[in-house]
């Protein structure tokens, strides 16, 4: 049995070891935990993350014993129980496993929790589809596991991918005070390969989140469709599975909510008029479908508040995950481009920053910085008396003063 799993690894290995490394995998020190968890949506790219880390530990080597890939609900699993096949990897000499979706297998907390404990010289990463689950089970492994997150690609990598170019990523406070001369380098960079920063951000916008978008010959409308059927899938297989009580009725309300939100964003909820559209009796039942879409990275809300509990008790806005599945699901013929602004600039700002709504402005970032966020005619009305207050601006290649342009945030990573 075991030697079956290792041809099935080494196949995996194989297929899905791409070139191309993401920002986690550049980032992430997963050398340094026994036991790292990897958690986001569905085709961000997660598995090509976990064989990248896999090989990096053997030169490359596919055919070294010492890594192995599983997917954990592949059928040729069968009866042996996670822990059981990493106990024989381990007598076999193995040093490094990775399990693949592994929220999609029953007891995954518990068993990884008695491997991490039982083998010590085994290092563990992990990854899982769902955020939901990984945040329902984790609570086993919180002192012994490292979670990451991870997410779609930036304008950055997205450019890096397409058109095999190597460019910097920035910090906020870099681009704040020195945007002019980021944008001129990046600008000049494209310019030698005959690139053009405007029309390629707008290819992005619709479909550059997503790094699938290469496997489907830059597709635009295959794209969608797969887009929007992950999205439907998310909320039709996982949260049925991870929450039992909820009902058919339960799912396709949730479905219409997440429909409602995308022809809506910037959605401000109106909870009493939410319950009537929907047929849901209680505030309470109402909420917690928010949370499922947001926990799956779905959407994302944002008050005045930083308090993460009080947070969807004072939701005043709420958008979608990104732009891309804006373009996907929303019934609207075109999505407006102010929406999609706003979509694409607090998608960037989610990573690494705390996002909150200001008095004056669009948001503030790390409660410091205030943006507004428009096109290239967009003055400073609603922000003048903000000292730390900027434009992010659409449609300009490069900024000047405290107008900044909105693709440069695509740099952040």
């Amino acid at each position: 049995m075991f030697e079956e799993l290792q041809k099935l690894s080494r196949r995996f290995l194989s297929i899905k070891n791409h070139p191309y490394k993401r920002y986690l995998i550049r980032s992430a020190k997963f050398s340094d935990n026994r036991l790292s968890l990897i958690i986001g949506q569905r085709g961000v790219g997660k598995t090509t993350t976990l064989v990248q880390s896999l090989l990096g530990n053997v030169n490359g080597d596919i055919l070294s014993d010492k890594i192995l890939y599983i997917q954990a609900d592949h059928f040729k699993i069968g009866s042996e129980t996670l822990y059981e096949i990493a106990e024989e990897f381990v007598n076999y000499g193995g040093k490094w496993i990775a399990f693949d979706e592994v929220h999609k297998y029953q007891n995954w907390a518990k068993e990884l929790k008695s491997i991490y404990d039982t083998f010590d010289d085994l290092q563990i990463l992990a990854s899982g589809s769902s955020a939901l689950e990984i945040y329902k089970r984790s609570h086993d492994l919180s002192r012994r596991a490292i979670k990451y997150k991870m997410r779609g690609m930036s304008f950055r990598e997205y450019l890096e991918l397409t058109y095999q170019i190597k460019l910097n990523s920035y910090d906020l406070e870099d681009i704040c005070e020195n945007h002019e001369k980021i944008a001129f380098k990046i600008n000049k960079e494209l310019n030698e390969q005959n690139l053009k920063i405007l029309p390629l951000f707008q290819k992005y916008l619709k479909f550059g989140y997503y790094p699938y978008f290469l496997e489907l010959n830059k597709n635009e409308n295959l794209y969608q469709i797969t887009l929007e059927q992950n999205m439907h899938t998310t909320i039709e297989s996982d949260l049925a599975s991870i929450f039992p009580k909820l009902t058919g009725s339960s799912i396709k309300k949730i479905k219409q909510l997440l429909i409602l939100i995308s022809d809506l964003v910037p959605f401000i909820p109106n909870w009493q008029k939410i319950l009537q559209i929907l047929e849901i009796n209680d505030h309470r039942t109402l909420k917690s479908y928010f949370k499922h879409l947001e926990d799956a990275d779905l959407i994302i809300s944002i008050s005045r508040s930083t308090d993460k509990f009080k947070k969807l008790e004072s939701s005043e806005k709420v958008y979608l995950n990104n732009p891309n599945q804006l373009n996907a699901i929303s019934t609207s013929k075109e999505a407006k481009s102010g929406t999609i602004r706003e979509t694409f600039f607090l998608c960037q700002m989610a990573k690494g920053h705390i996002v909150t709504l200001p008095k004056n402005g669009d948001f503030c970032i790390d409660k410091n910085y205030i943006f507004e966020v428009g096109g290239k005619n967009k003055n400073f009305k609603q922000i003048r008396s903000e000292k730390t207050g900027y434009i992010a601006c659409d449609n300009i290649e490069i900024g000047i003063g405290k107008k900044i342009p909105l693709w440069l945030f695509g740099f952040l990573y």
